[in-house]
């Protein structure tokens, strides 16, 4: 009862009491020629997923399947909407016989044990064909095992490394046969060189099932390529250590998977003996870079929170995550060149704002601007908003005028947009985010040298639904130090009188 008691509070604390005494999914099975018996497992698909459809999942095996994976398909859903895993195929292996299937050696007292072998020979030659053949999978799996199920997962990675990529070992019972596993481990584990496994243990914080001697020997033994981590869970049990374990292990697993990279600026123009520094927000840890446009790797230096820049170059910068699937990049190009030449300011304009041009029409990329006549035009000036115009959706919108320069040397703009935008300084295209939701797009910060003086700007602008944003900010020559943007003050902004 304590068990059923402690996986239903899980399931309504996730909304998903509804489906507590039924799991989803459906029941298929194999003829398995390894293990001599028709092998059952259930197949839970993403809720997302349409047949026909030719997108594809990562895999999560889960062993003793009639017992953990109700409390797997809850934290995996869990772990999905906060974004920390992608939606995952699901595969609850069922055993008839745990002994034969996760017991390495035979042991008095564990009738029918020391068939693991034959289990991973099903696994590796039968059911991951079968799963890929048949079921929408990337080839890209994990496998999860509790209890003798940890002990079976720890010695998959030992015999079949690159089976999984990933191998989630919960109070493994590595006392099983006088330590057979930790003395295989210590065998074995230095030969572990695939920098693609994880591997995470954890244990309910007593030395009963050996968790800190493999901690100890992982420490010790492990290659620098392996990805490891254990975790104890003080005042567990070993029934109830399960739910901290398949999140931290799931999370670990797939740890980066959406970090979000972010370096200012993107792109730039340098002037010559005047070196500039790249800034880098965000964890700095498996993040590497690159200034020749090769792809960085583990060996590349290390990315800081400023990057020194004296010449042109192509910033390759690279977040290398527990899963290379899901690895970040972003770039960036940097030329030399001289300052934007200055103009004299256009008599027939004030400070105060720039002008609009504003448009009505449903558009998937950016116009043609110059043949289209304007709905409405005006200034962009205290009292504008976007919440103001005529249309929420469905619209365009032209801003031109003159920026007035007062202060020589780099400027930073930072420019944003949701749907597509253009950003023009000086006749020059310097940002572009072409399409609708086009916000990722790599090119949205950008440094150039500026006189004193004025300039031509234009931004072009459509949206098509959803959230409205258009923004434009810098960061003066003289505020540099202080990675602060700010909106470009009106009294700066020039347009019709």
């Amino acid at each position: 009862m304590k068990y059923i008691s402690a996986w239903l509070l899980i399931l309504t604390l996730l909304g998903r009491e509804g489906r507590a005494q039924q799991l989803p999914g459906r029941l298929d099975s194999l003829q398995s020629t390894s293990l001599k018996q028709n092998m059952i497992f259930r197949v839970i698909l993403p809720t997302q997923y349409k047949p026909g459809a030719t997108d594809r999942y990562d895999v999560l095996y889960v062993l003793d399947g009639d017992y953990n994976t109700k409390l797997v398909v809850p934290l995996q859903a869990f772990l999905e909407a906060e974004e920390k895993m992608p939606p995952t195929i699901i595969v609850s292996v069922y055993h008839a016989d745990r002994n034969r299937d996760l017991l390495p050696t035979a042991v008095a007292g564990y009738p029918n044990s020391g068939g693991a072998d034959l289990f991973l020979k099903f696994l590796a030659n039968e059911l991951l064909p079968y799963i890929n053949t048949n079921y929408p999978a990337t080839g890209d799996n994990t496998l999860l095992g509790h209890s003798f199920g940890g002990l079976f997962t720890t010695y998959a990675l030992l015999k079949r490394p690159t089976l999984f990529k990933s191998y989630l070992a919960i109070d493994p019972s590595y006392w099983y046969d006088h330590d057979f596993l930790l003395k295989l481990t210590a065998d074995k584990v230095a030969g572990l060189t695939n920098s693609q496994i994880t591997f995470f243990v954890s244990g309910k914080g007593e030395t009963s099932m050996r968790v800190p001697d493999m901690e100890r020997l992982l420490s010790t033994r492990a290659p620098k390529e392996l990805i490891w981590q254990v975790m104890t869970y003080p005042n567990e049990t070993h029934s109830s250590v399960r739910l901290k374990s398949i999140y931290d292990g799931l999370k670990f697993s797939y740890a980066g998977y959406k970090s979000y990279l972010q370096v200012y600026p993107e792109i730039g123009i340098l002037l010559k003996d005047k070196p500039i520094h790249l800034w880098y927000f965000g964890d700095t840890t498996r993040v590497r870079y690159t200034l020749d446009g090769t792809q960085p790797t583990l060996t590349s230096p290390m990315i800081s929170p400023e990057i020194g820049l004296n010449q042109a170059a192509k910033v390759i910068i690279k977040h290398f995550t527990n899963r290379s699937r899901y690895d970040h990049t972003i770039g960036g190009s940097f030329s030399t060149g001289d300052y934007l030449p200055a103009s004299k300011r256009i008599w027939s304009l004030s400070p105060g704002g720039f002008d609009y041009a504003y448009y009505e029409g449903d558009w998937d990329q950016l116009p043609d601007f110059t043949r289209l006549t304007p709905v409405k035009t005006g200034r962009v000036d205290s009292t504008f908003s976007l919440d103001k115009l005529p249309r929420q959706a469905k619209f365009g919108l032209v801003l031109s005028g003159q920026l007035e320069v007062r202060e020589e040397g780099y400027y930073l703009f930072v420019a944003d947009s949701d749907d597509g935008s253009r950003f023009y300084l000086a006749n020059r295209l310097l940002a572009e985010f072409a399409g609708i939701q086009a916000i990722e797009h790599p090119n949205k910060s950008f440094m150039v040298p500026l006189q004193k003086g004025f300039y031509p700007v234009r931004i072009e602008y459509f949206q098509k639904e959803g959230d409205r944003k258009l923004m434009l900010e810098y960061i003066l020559p003289s505020a540099m130090a202080s990675k602060k943007t700010i909106p470009i003050p009106l009294e700066l902004q020039y347009g019709t009188r």
